[in-house]
């Protein structure tokens, strides 16, 4: 058996490494891609940095340990509900501009296509319509032509 060069210094089998994504495909890789661009003094840093076990590191950092005492300003009780008769009623204006003010943020949000993509998009939808169109009118025309012969 002949070996050739690259097969004896081992660079077929080594595999290529895959491309890193360019965003975080879960929660967990998305937390630690935060946590790694915050600078290490700032309050709020990784938990990981001052985890003293492997279970620390393991676990989200908004989980408190049971077993731990409360932190001195930490939440000690639960946060109290709302009373639904102590909320004020919003005019039909004040409900109106807010609403008007949300639709706008969720437009702001919106990937718009460019002059170029429309244009594409519309000639697919044009030409897959006509196509629509072409095969029903076609599939009517044989089906008419059957009847008749069939019926007379």
């Amino acid at each position: 058996m002949v070996v050739s060069d690259s097969d004896a210094s081992g660079e077929k089998d080594q595999e290529k490494e895959p491309k890193a994504p360019s965003r975080p495909v879960t929660a967990a890789a998305r937390r630690e891609r935060r946590a790694s661009a915050r600078p290490a003094g700032k309050a709020g840093a990784s938990r990981a940095d001052s985890a003293s076990t492997d279970e620390d590191r393991t676990r989200p950092a908004g989980k408190a340990k049971a077993d731990k005492p409360a932190k001195a300003g930490g939440k000690e009780k639960a946060t109290p509900k709302r009373n639904r008769q102590d909320k004020k009623k919003v005019s039909l204006w004040g409900r109106l501009s807010r609403f008007i003010r949300e639709v706008w943020a969720e437009l702001r949000k919106v990937i718009w296509p460019t002059r170029k993509q429309m244009v594409t998009y519309t000639t697919v939808v044009l030409v897959f319509v006509s196509f629509m169109v072409a095969l029903v009118w076609g599939l009517n025309f044989v089906f008419e032509k059957g009847v008749f012969w069939l019926f007379g």
